[in-house]
């Protein structure tokens, strides 16, 4: 197939000079417009593998050159660049059909991957579909199933975003997948060949937080046998996930802004600063506006994360997505246990689509799941599911008798409520109104005395 130019669009010389260096040292060749009205005129003349056009331009935007190349019937793929990394504008690049969108500065590589993937794209290689109930990311990142639009419309963004180095807030209930939608952002960046390093904030001892983020010498500290290299490190020329930010403490806040602003961290016990090189992106199941307003987390922390904000929509709010989530989750258990089942019966699905789904996706697979193990046949009937079995177990396990002790019933209560939120400490926390690491250091204290506890 012959390759066409690339055609650059943009009214800064210094722009198009830093597209044309970018392009030519991947070996593509290109032309150049100064303005909207003179990029149509040539592409009504000329043929072009690509365009690459800024957005903000005097007297015609990239977005009107897009729709003024659609009136003319054009398929050249579109790449945007911008100063502007609004989401609402990225959104809307992508509704209009936009074949990528970059943020300023940007390197020479980025450009040349946005034109590789769109030029690819154009000629029948691979390319993520949308349009399909099955959104399917490359072969390291997991698969997101889904047809819903809103949610459709969050992963374009997201793969486009992924090319920049802005910092990700990523917010949501517990079970919506925000972790998966962090690894594809990674895995649909210039960083994919390089580390993905996720923690838990929740799970870190106050005393031992700084020292997993950003590591520490030897001899820092009672213990410090060898020089310990933190996770920021670990992850560097790559991405970290900081999953529950929220729970972070306020004294390693302080010092994570630092790092976001300066791109350098101190290990414990350090005498100089280490330069690091990583993609942040944050996840919350809480609302982070409201804990700075709460006052327990930063102000100036929460802007600097919150760059390029995504919040997932729960499950119950994108109903289409049960019967096919359902699906899939029946054929990989299924197959798993071994069990033969095939599929659910219209009834179940009718029952699934009644519920609430407090714990959204991850609940979903826990029913399913125990409906492939509990059916005798090929078809998974309603009962199959243990709803009301498991709601009469809940009931019972919390009923007052005399002779229970406080502890007992203490410990009865927390794992009770740890359930009705799906094992999500954040949650269970607020309802019992105790803070998170009362909760962790009970269940630490729960382990300690042997109890049975799938919840680490």
């Amino acid at each position: 197939m012959k390759v066409h130019p690339i055609l650059i669009v943009g009214d800064e010389p210094g722009m198009r000079t830093a597209l044309m260096h970018a392009l030519d040292g991947a070996g593509y060749s290109f032309e150049t417009a100064s303005s909207g009205f003179e990029a149509l005129e040539k592409l009504k003349k000329d043929e072009f593998s690509a365009v690459i056009t800024d957005v903000n331009m005097p007297q015609m935007s990239g977005f009107e050159v897009l729709g003024k190349m659609k009136k003319m019937s054009s398929e050249v793929p579109v790449v945007f660049i911008t100063a502007d990394g609004s989401v609402d504008n990225a959104v809307e690049a992508m509704r209009i059909g936009a074949a990528d969108y970059i943020l300023k500065p940007f390197s020479d590589e980025t450009i040349q991957l946005a034109i590789r993937k769109a030029t690819k794209n154009r000629n029948g290689g691979a390319k993520i579909s949308i349009q399909n109930d099955y959104l399917r990311t490359d072969q390291k990142s997991r698969r997101i199933i889904t047809r819903d639009p809103k949610l459709l419309n969050i992963l374009k963004l997201a793969e486009n975003v992924a090319q920049s180095n802005a910092t990700i807030l990523i917010q949501g209930e517990s079970g919506t997948g925000k972790e998966m939608v962090a690894s594809f952002i990674h895995h649909h960046s210039n960083r994919n060949e390089s580390p993905y390093v996720a923690l838990n904030c929740a799970s870190l001892p106050d005393s031992l937080a700084e020292s997993e983020l950003f590591g520490h010498e030897k001899g820092s500290f009672t213990g410090a046998v060898h020089r310990k290299i933190g996770k920021f490190e670990q992850a560097n020329h790559g991405t970290i996930v900081l999953d529950e930010i929220s729970e972070m403490p306020m004294s390693i806040q302080a010092k994570l802004l630092r790092a976001l602003q300066e791109r350098i961290i101190d290990r414990v016990g350090g005498d100089r600063p280490v330069p690091i090189d990583v993609r942040v992106i944050a996840i919350s199941n809480v609302d982070l506006k409201k804990a700075v307003q709460a006052g327990k987390f930063r102000e100036d922390l929460y802007y600097r994360l919150n760059v390029i904000p995504i919040t997932i929509p729960p499950l119950r709010e994108r109903k289409a997505d049960i019967p096919l989530l359902a699906d899939y989750f029946v054929k990989k258990h299924g197959a798993n246990n071994g069990s033969g089942v095939k599929r659910m019966s219209e009834s179940t699905i009718s029952t699934l689509l009644g519920l609430e789904w407090r714990g959204n996706v991850r609940e979903l697979e826990n029913t399913v799941q125990r409906g492939t193990l509990l059916s005798d046949g090929e078809v998974i009937s309603p009962e199959n599911l243990f709803l009301g079995e498991v709601e009469s177990e809940e009931k019972d396990s919390v009923r007052i008798r005399p002779g229970l002790s406080v502890k007992e019933m203490e410990r009865r209560l927390i794992f009770m409520t740890l359930k009705d939120v799906n094992e999500n400490r954040t949650h269970a926390a607020e309802m019992l109104g105790i803070s998170i690491r009362t909760l962790r250091n009970k269940l630490h204290e729960y382990k300690e005395e042997g109890e049975p506890c799938c919840i680490e």
